[in-house]
């Protein structure tokens, strides 16, 4: 037995002599004494293993051989497997609220990180017990997956190992907000995020990831993060299939609908007209896309919409009729294209704009 261990054997020796006089069992009080001496040892940072050889040490030196009584072998073993046993769980308590508090602070690090909550001096401050240097410019990426997820879930836990086992310790944090998953990477290791991607997507059976861009400094992870949920959100509306889209490639859609009114005059005004069509806008809405998104090929356009050429040009011929504007004449392709692309953006014509 280590003499930083005898602290937490206080009144142990004398329990031991008293069981075996009497062939009592330890009283409630004994019994929270030993859990509190537990928890005393685990806050001071010392191991179980060797806190419970120190119980056996001082059995076998304070084992009352020669004593008379009621008191038998079997009641001291008893009592020192009571007293182990509440020792003991006072130990895994202490650690237990330990991890509590462990798992409240870095949550709430996470709010103050990707909520901008905080003062940035203090954040950066904080930052480095969770291995992030904000000095440092920063990428965020968010996978949006079927199901919602937090920090406990398979999961999480599931990209997290991915990630570790192959990047190792490079100052990365892995987390979850509002049910989705969060990658936080230095700005000059997009291979991480990459990977992140790739191991989301796997394991969430389908998720969609976006990725901000690097913004530097202590504010620019919440910059970056706010950047991805945006990515994300474009990415529904406008109904893309990549399962990866980056803040940098899309940052012409904020620019078009920054005057929100502006856009609105704007598809009212060109496609408002393709209402009038047997079916609605929506049919002659879709075919404008696909045209676009085919590079204006007629015959892959009608492939994507499972259509004959001939049926697709007649579409074509159709918009040209109703609103004026023929999409294959250069001139009027951009403004046509410019306007599907705001229809998608405000959700026209779904709902009125």
């Amino acid at each position: 037995m280590t003499q930083r261990h005898e602290t937490y054997l206080t009144g142990y020796a004398e329990i031991l002599a008293e069981v075996a006089g009497t062939g009592r069992r330890l009283n409630r009080d004994e019994l929270e004494e030993r859990r509190l001496l537990g928890e005393q040892a685990a806050e001071a940072g010392h191991t179980l293993r060797g806190l419970v050889r120190g119980h056996l040490d001082a059995t076998r030196a304070h084992w009352p051989g020669g004593a008379h009584g009621p008191g038998t072998t079997e009641s001291v073993l008893a009592a020192v497997a009571q007293a182990v046993d509440a020792f003991a769980e006072g130990y895994e308590r202490a650690q237990q609220l330990a991890v509590r508090q462990e798992e409240a602070a870095r949550r709430e690090f996470i709010d103050d990180l990707l909520y901008g909550r905080s003062d940035l001096g203090r954040l950066a401050e904080r930052a480095e017990r969770f291995g992030l240097v904000l000095s440092r410019a920063h990428a965020v990426a968010v996978a949006q997956g079927p199901e919602a997820y937090d920090d406990t879930a398979p999961v999480t836990r599931l990209v997290e190992a991915a990630l570790i086992s192959r990047f190792g310790d490079r100052r990365i944090l892995i987390t979850t907000k509002n049910g989705q998953l969060i990658c936080i990477a230095p700005g000059d290791e997009d291979d991480v995020l990459t990977h992140f991607a790739k191991q989301a997507y796997a394991a969430t059976d389908g998720s969609r990831v976006a990725v901000g861009r690097p913004q530097p400094g202590p504010g620019g992870v919440v910059h970056s993060y706010e950047e991805a949920l945006s990515a994300l959100e474009l990415a529904e509306r406008l109904e893309l299939d990549e399962p990866v889209v980056r803040a940098a490639d899309l940052l012409v859609y904020p620019v078009l609908t920054r005057d929100r009114q502006a856009m609105a005059d704007l598809v009212l005004s060109v496609l408002g007209p393709l209402r009038g069509a047997r079916g609605g806008a929506e049919p002659l809405l879709r075919t404008l896309e696909a045209y676009f998104d085919a590079g204006c090929t007629a015959a892959e356009a009608a492939r994507r919409l499972s259509l004959s050429v001939r049926a697709l040009t007649y579409r074509l011929e159709r918009i040209h009729q109703l609103t004026g504007a023929d999409p294959a004449d250069p001139v009027h392709r951009y403004t046509l294209q410019t306007a599907v692309i705001g229809a998608r953006l405000l959700g026209w014509p779904g709902q009125e704009i």
